[in-house]
């Protein structure tokens, strides 16, 4: 999901950023944010397959109980995160975030249950591309793309809300419709995330306190973007094992 809040007019305006912008802070600053999600999306996988290869943690972690527990301390960490940036430091940041990216192992273990290896690795490099296009196009635009970013908030949150209904109704038109969806949501938070990512370093400057905990904000923004990308894409690419 996203984690910037917007305050742009009501249509997309052409951004005007300047042939002075210093791109040595947005290299040093995308170079941080990228590597950290890279970690982290390395963390998750490897928390994910040795719970999967220990039957007996993975039975605890399918547990409800356990699940309800790892999804609240989820959004108590991305809360935490993301609004105590002036009271922690980078490496307190840094600890809170991979703690994140270890527990998401824990819930997404089930992945390795129920789809194929070969299917997770061709659905993990589809979602790469799709996400290196969305996020290169969010850099390179000249449009301002917040009015995107209010309409992909709402879709997301009827994306959600379709998804809970749906545990109810168990409609398959609706499934494929909300992962049809999801898919393009997500996308397109890659972009205006990056958009914003890339705003907030030219802001930030030459203040390298600040840079190091923003960049761990924005590696946890883009991270929840892929993943959540790359869970919509597997509904459509994973193949079940028998």
């Amino acid at each position: 999901m996203s984690m910037w809040n917007s305050q742009t007019p009501s249509q997309a305006q052409p951004l005007d950023y300047g042939v002075e912008a210093d791109q040595g802070v947005l290299a040093r600053f995308f170079n941080a944010v990228y590597a950290w999600m890279a970690v982290g999306l390395a963390v998750t996988a490897i928390v994910g397959w040795l719970v999967y290869t220990h039957p007996a943690a993975m039975a605890s972690v399918m547990t409800r109980g356990a699940s309800i527990g790892i999804f609240i301390a989820e959004l108590v960490l991305v809360v935490v995160i993301s609004s105590a940036l002036r009271s922690i430091n980078a490496t307190a940041a840094t600890a809170l975030f991979l703690l994140f990216a270890a527990l998401n192992g824990l819930m997404l273990s089930v992945i390795f249950f129920v789809y194929t290896l070969p299917s997770i690795g061709a659905t993990f490099a589809a979602c790469a591309g799709m996400f290196a296009a969305m996020s290169v196009y969010g850099m390179v635009t000249k449009t301002d793309l917040t009015s995107l970013g209010k309409i992909l908030f709402m879709a997301l949150i009827g994306l959600i809300v379709a998804t809970i209904v749906n545990i109810f109704v168990a409609s398959s038109a609706l499934y494929w419709l909300v992962s049809y969806a999801g898919v393009i949501i997500f996308a397109g938070l890659t972009a205006y995330d990056t958009q914003r990512l890339r705003q907030m370093a030219l802001s930030i400057g030459s203040d390298g306190a600040l840079a190091a905990r923003m960049s761990i904000v924005g590696a946890l923004a883009l991270y929840l973007d892929f993943i959540n990308m790359f869970l919509f894409l597997l509904r459509f690419m994973g193949k079940r094992n028998n």
